[in-house]
């Protein structure tokens, strides 16, 4: 009897459905703002990375129109091969700039960044010690680079300590990676005491700055910055699709480790350069960072204010513009997504597998007006303690 190789397909889609980790994309047919249009209805945006309110900023529109006149829509091929632009020279420069580094690469995202960052700095002989809490892209990296992986608990020093005492000398090289700012938390690595225990057992450190860069810091470069560690030894790992309103990912770091990149890294080698549209707005969004340091100032007044008037709730640790309510179960989460969404707040429920515990995700605008931090603090007193 004959049987089709798919059906698993069927039985584990109604497996996801019955744990209410289903999920569905929603249409947004607005430019990217503190309030958008999902799927017909006015909302107030509080799912965004657009941190700054850059996305839909009519200085990188602008820019993003001229690049493509200039150069077209598409860079059409690699950057070692026809893909290569002055522009894209130019962003490399700007972020180094930024950053404080010898260098910088520039990705087609932040996934690629850290997918052949990490496949070529490690392989078979070496160690990677990882964050419980870390992103995909960086989990799936370690995996893909044949590299003996051990997780150490989030955030736990002594943990990361005693796995360090108890393997590094069993290996050639070892690669500690971590997020700066944890996506679905909101919270920060200790990054000190990260490149301390670096240095100290001989290790390389890769942070991922995608949440940090543009917003943490004093001049926004992100959470290396923020803890006074620039000119340290590390790889700084980002994007250019969050707080800088475009996208493509980015590498900083010595000019060494850059010029290495370029010549190992397959998913930099052999991916279509970034898109001149992608890349001009990137580099106005730098340069809008740079010379406009009261965008970011304005998104922290909202963090605080929106910190300090949500503190009677079960809100996770944050130091960011990422602020986590958690909830017990994916259907209190679903639940209470959903009668902010009918009272016009879009803010997603996030649950298992992404997170060990359900929770809403309220990601802060520099662009959110006062009244639009009130709505959701009345909405979150009105609806959260339900049946």
């Amino acid at each position: 009897m004959s049987s089709n190789p798919y059906d698993w397909l069927e039985k584990s889609l109604a497996t996801i459905h019955r744990a209410n980790w289903y999920r569905s994309v929603k249409t947004i047919d607005s430019l990217p703002d503190a309030v958008v249009n999902l799927e017909g209805k006015k909302v107030i945006n509080f799912a965004s990375n657009d941190y700054l309110g850059l996305a839909g900023d009519e200085r990188l529109i602008e820019a993003a129109i001229q690049a493509t006149q200039q150069y077209g829509t598409g860079s059409t091929g690699s950057r070692l091969l026809s893909g290569h632009r002055e522009l894209h020279q130019e962003l490399e420069n700007a972020i180094a700039s930024l950053k404080q580094t010898e260098s910088a690469l520039v990705f087609s995202s932040g996934y690629l960044a850290n997918l052949g960052t990490i496949t070529t700095l490690v392989g078979q002989k070496d160690l990677i010690l990882t964050d419980k809490y870390n992103h995909s892209s960086l989990k799936n990296g370690a995996k893909l680079s044949g590299a003996k992986i051990i997780e150490y608990n989030h955030c736990d020093i002594p943990d990361l300590i005693l796995k360090l005492q108890q393997n590094r000398s069993l290996y050639r090289r070892c690669l500690i990676i971590t997020d700066s700012v944890f996506s679905m938390d909101g919270d920060l690595c200790p990054l000190p005491q990260l490149i301390s225990l670096a240095e100290q057992f001989d290790c390389m450190l890769l942070v991922d700055e995608a949440h940090a860069t543009g917003v943490m810091g004093k001049t926004g470069a992100g959470c290396v910055e923020h803890f006074n560690c620039t000119g340290k030894q590390l790889i700084q790992i980002g994007t250019l699709s969050k707080a800088l309103g475009s996208l493509g990912g980015y590498v900083a770091g010595s000019a060494t480790l850059i010029d290495f990149l370029r010549n190992r890294a397959p998913s930099w080698i052999y991916t279509t350069a970034l898109s001149p549209a992608d890349t001009a707005a990137a580099l106005s969004a730098i340069a809008i960072i740079q010379t406009e340091p009261s965008r970011r100032k304005q998104l922290w007044r909202n963090i605080h204010y929106l910190q300090q008037q949500l503190s009677q709730f079960n809100l996770l640790p944050s130091a960011s513009p990422i602020i986590c309510l958690g909830l017990t179960t994916p259907e209190q989460a679903l639940k209470l997504a959903q009668q902010l969404t009918e009272a016009g707040i879009f803010a997603p429920a996030i649950r298992p597998p992404t997170v060990p515990t359900s929770r809403l995700r309220f990601s802060v605008m520099a662009t959110h007006q006062t009244e639009h931090l009130q709505q959701l603090i009345t909405q979150l007193t009105s609806n959260y303690y339900f049946s």
